[in-house]
């Protein structure tokens, strides 16, 4: 494809999603927490403008909340998703190949759209998102993906493009002068050990990285990193995935919210993510052959440490949850011990195959079926109801071992008892 191409990217999304219900937040810093109110997964220009670096534990941070009147919210990925999923429809307003990148950015093909008209084109889709969302997005258009993404970054750091940058069919002088003020390691694919070698052989730049020798590259970089280099130079090598490619494996876990004890509590967190695993293993049709469970102390703390698992060949390969559970017990009674503080437990599910291509032996008594409509139907409820609304037992009620989010806000746009109120 060598039309243009755009990534329409969220600016601080998690932060963005909890302004959009409360507009007193607007102008204050914002973080957000990781499982368990732990360490900062986002933060908003405020808070980042606060020196309140990624990854700090909230307890560090804690004299600079108090100080400037940090506002601080457990992650609420209820929220987030669905406010995802708005913005992603309101895209796929604009033009029928959207491919969705993560929960905050999206590709859009700007193919049929004429090339004068780009840039105006863009700051209409911007206007609707926020009008219609309240999520604030940045446009950077390229005729690569990888340029795409360094138009972006761009988009967001000059006010005057006012969140929009086109570099489609631009002089190659005026992208060069990007491609000379973006330092390697905030190119697309560029990683930390590739960013560590390019800097040891002279190369500080996207610019310095386009004049490269290709056999260079691929020597240390592989194929990918030759794409990397072919899209810096305008030359698109990166194809459009409109379906996300199958998962080869879905882990499913959480910490604990206090450290757990009981084996009767260990099972019900690993059915609980078993569940939640199979369930992202139906909504790519895939199916398992292993189910591997683990679990763990906390490393960071004094106590009797340890951390085992158990791999499980599955009869057959499946994407059955109460079938996945079974299992996924009896392992658990292989690996749980007395006397251990837990800290996490988690289950994976590898050896994925497609479900329309599972074979099963003459000898297979299990009427797999039955269970496998029953894993639909539930799912159904749960897509139509809300999550949760139909679970295994197996799963427990009270769940006392889950994460702690005292500072979640409501999910303001999935859950009746949750709406905003007006008074």
């Amino acid at each position: 494809m060598t039309g243009p191409i755009a990534i329409v990217d969220c600016n601080n999304f998690y932060a963005s999603c909890e302004r959009v219900f409360n507009p007193k937040l607007v102008g204050k810093p914002i973080v957000v927490l990781s499982n368990n109110d732990g360490m900062i997964i986002a933060r908003s220009n405020e808070a980042k403008a606060l020196g309140i670096p990624m990854g700090e534990p909230l307890f560090k941070i804690e004299h600079l909340v108090r100080q400037y009147d940090v506002k601080v919210f457990s992650s609420n990925y209820t929220l987030y998703g669905d406010m995802s999923h708005r913005v992603m429809a309101t895209l796929e307003q604009f033009s029928p190949d959207v491919e969705i990148y993560s929960i905050d950015e999206a590709f859009v093909n700007f193919s049929g759209t004429p090339p004068l008209k780009l840039t105006s084109y863009a700051h209409e889709i911007r206007n609707t998102v926020k009008k219609w969302t309240g999520i604030p997005v940045s446009i950077g258009i390229a005729n690569t993906k990888t340029l795409a993404k360094l138009a972006n970054k761009f988009s967001k750091k000059v006010p005057e493009l006012n969140g929009v940058l086109n570099i489609f069919e631009e002089k190659q002088e005026i992208i060069d002068s990007y491609l000379e003020k973006t330092n390697v390691e905030d190119i697309w694919g560029v990683g930390r050990q590739y960013t560590k070698m390019l800097y040891e052989r002279g190369y500080y730049n996207a610019l310095q990285l386009t004049k490269a020798d290709d056999k260079f590259i691929r020597r240390k970089m592989t194929v990918m990193g030759l794409r990397t280099v072919m899209e810096l130079r305008g030359i698109p090598c990166i194809k459009y995935e409109y379906s996300p490619p199958s998962k080869k494996a879905i882990i499913s876990s959480r910490s604990f919210g206090k450290s757990v004890t009981e084996i009767e509590q260990v099972k019900e967190a690993v059915a609980y993510f078993t569940n939640i695993a199979s369930q992202k293993l139906r909504h790519q049709k895939s199916s398992a052959n292993i189910l591997s469970v683990f679990l763990r102390t906390n490393p960071f703390k004094e106590t009797t440490q340890y951390h085992n698992g158990v791999l499980i060949h599955l009869p057959a390969p499946t994407d059955i949850t109460s079938e996945m559970i079974e299992y996924a017990m009896k392992g658990v009674d292989q690996i749980f011990k007395q006397g251990i503080l837990y800290y996490k437990v988690g289950v994976m599910l590898s050896g994925i195959v497609p479900t329309d291509s599972v074979q099963f032996t003459l000898f297979d008594g299990k009427n797999r079926a039955k269970k496998a409509d029953i894993s639909k139907i539930v799912d159904m409820i749960n897509m139509e109801h809300g999550a949760g609304t139909v679970v295994y037992a197996r799963q427990g009620v009270k769940r006392d071992w889950r994460t702690r989010s005292e500072k979640k806000s409501p999910r303001y746009t999935t859950n009746w008892d949750e709406l905003p109120k007006v008074k």
